[in-house]
């Protein structure tokens, strides 16, 4: 029965023989016992009514199922007659299938557009790691679009282990560039299939800015207990020097020069570490830069002819390669110091290699170069082809007090760098096969 129930056009046809059968049974009866032609016209109209009826219930459920196969394939213009027995019903599931459509719609085109605006870099992997849905801040943030994550090599291992949720950091190349990212991921089951919520930001400059932070807090502490110290020595070493009398004698007259020498070695140490302190300041008590839409060639064009006395001496070369004439906003006095600095650096380095080896360097270059990188951000490069950087300073080489020179106070790169990053740019340290690069990345 419940098959029937399924089928109705089983049903109908079950109906139908029957109406036969009866019509059957009654032109038998007729012929054996002559009944009228009354009953002959009553099967007949039966036969007629029962045919009329299939046919009716035919065409109603091919109807239905063509509005319903509409409906499932999202067409909603298809409506049943008004005479089908089904049609206020039918009208309220479509009524109720639209706004349920336009609903889903509606936050589908939302969710669109604030994965367009947002600069959170967001991925939408399965359990095998391929990309599903990603937003453009992913392309911008990782340099390339992303159609698997085992195209991100470490971090894609990362993903593809983690079967729970995770919130980690992770160094990440951005062609030269070096950048750290914050990496959080979601694991979720959605219709039985598992999927990855990946979001990416760089924290590269919050990073930053908070070890120079760090950086000013420590060299405020230092510098005002050392001066504190220095200055009152320094007094008190003069003041001990002028009290001395001329007349003064001892067993032995070397122990006077003796005292003489330590009074007047202290007085000067202590003036030169006043000195010193002093420039160190200037890592904490930097001025906020004052910014100016300003063209970089003219700067690195002065560059060259403040130094170039100092390269024909040392015999260097120097080339300088522009290829975007952008305005950056700067404060050319800070960025005319950071080049100054880097330039100086470079000259050194090759004078000192030659000085140890002549021959070391064949032709001896400084290359300066005004460009923009993948990101389209205006970036300075100065490259010698001297000795290069040892890898175990690399890391150390923006700390302050820290140098490799015998007369280095390890101010300079810290400074810099530093004058950089209050530019919204940066001072990054770029391998090279042969020489020293550092570049000024703008923001």
């Amino acid at each position: 029965m419940s098959y029937l129930k399924r089928h109705p056009r089983w049903l109908l046809a079950l109906q139908l023989g029957v109406l036969c059968m009866l019509a059957g049974v009654a032109t038998g009866h007729y012929l054996q016992s002559g009944i009228s032609a009354t009953w002959l016209l009553l099967v007949l109209i039966i036969a007629v009514c029962g045919g009329a009826v299939f046919s009716l219930f035919v065409q109603q459920q091919k109807q239905s199922t063509a509005v319903i196969r509409a409906l499932v394939n999202g067409d909603s213009s298809l409506r049943l007659s008004p005479s089908h027995p089904l049609h206020q019903e039918y009208d309220e599931i479509r009524h109720t299938l639209q706004a349920a459509r336009f609903k889903a719609e509606q936050q589908a085109q939302f969710f669109q557009a604030l994965l367009l605006h947002i600069d959170l870099a967001v991925l939408v992997c399965d359990s095998e790691g391929q990309v599903i849905e990603s937003n453009p801040a992913v392309s911008r943030l990782l340099g390339k679009p992303i159609s698997t994550v085992s195209e991100l090599e470490h971090l894609g291992e990362l993903i593809l282990s983690c079967d729970t949720h995770l919130k980690s950091s992770a160094p990440w190349q951005h062609g030269e560039q070096q950048d750290t990212l914050s990496v959080q991921i979601s694991v979720a089951q959605i219709q039985g299939q598992i999927r990855k919520v990946i979001t990416l930001t760089s924290i590269h400059n919050a990073l930053i800015n908070k070890e120079q932070q760090a950086y000013k807090r420590l060299t405020q502490v230092l510098t005002h207990e050392v001066a504190n110290s220095i200055t009152p020595l320094s007094s008190i070493a003069q003041s001990c020097r002028g009290l001395l009398p001329e007349s003064l004698c001892f067993d032995d007259e070397d122990d006077k020069g003796d005292l003489l020498l330590a009074l007047d070695t202290l007085a000067a140490r202590t003036e030169h570490l006043g000195e010193f302190i002093t420039r160190f300041r200037a890592i904490s008590s930097l001025p906020r830069p004052s910014l100016n839409a300003t063209a970089l060639a003219p700067i690195l064009e002065r560059l060259v002819t403040l130094h170039q006395r100092q390269l024909e001496q040392a015999g260097i070369r120097c080339e300088l390669k522009v290829s975007t004439h952008l305005l950056v906003m700067l404060d050319a006095g800070q960025v005319e110091q950071v080049l100054i600095n880097l330039f100086t650096n470079a000259i050194q380095a090759i004078e000192q290699t030659l000085a140890l080896q002549p021959h070391s360097i064949e032709a001896p270059v400084i290359v300066l170069t005004l460009a923009q990188n993948e990101a389209q951000q205006v970036y300075v490069e100065i490259q010698d082809n001297g000795p290069g950087v040892e890898p175990h300073v690399i890391d150390m080489m923006f700390v302050p007090f820290f140098t490799t020179k015998q007369q280095g106070s390890g101010i300079g790169l810290s400074l810099s760098r530093q004058i950089m990053v209050s530019h919204g740019g940066d001072l990054i340290y770029i391998r090279k096969p042969q020489g020293a690069c550092f570049r000024c990345v703008f923001g």
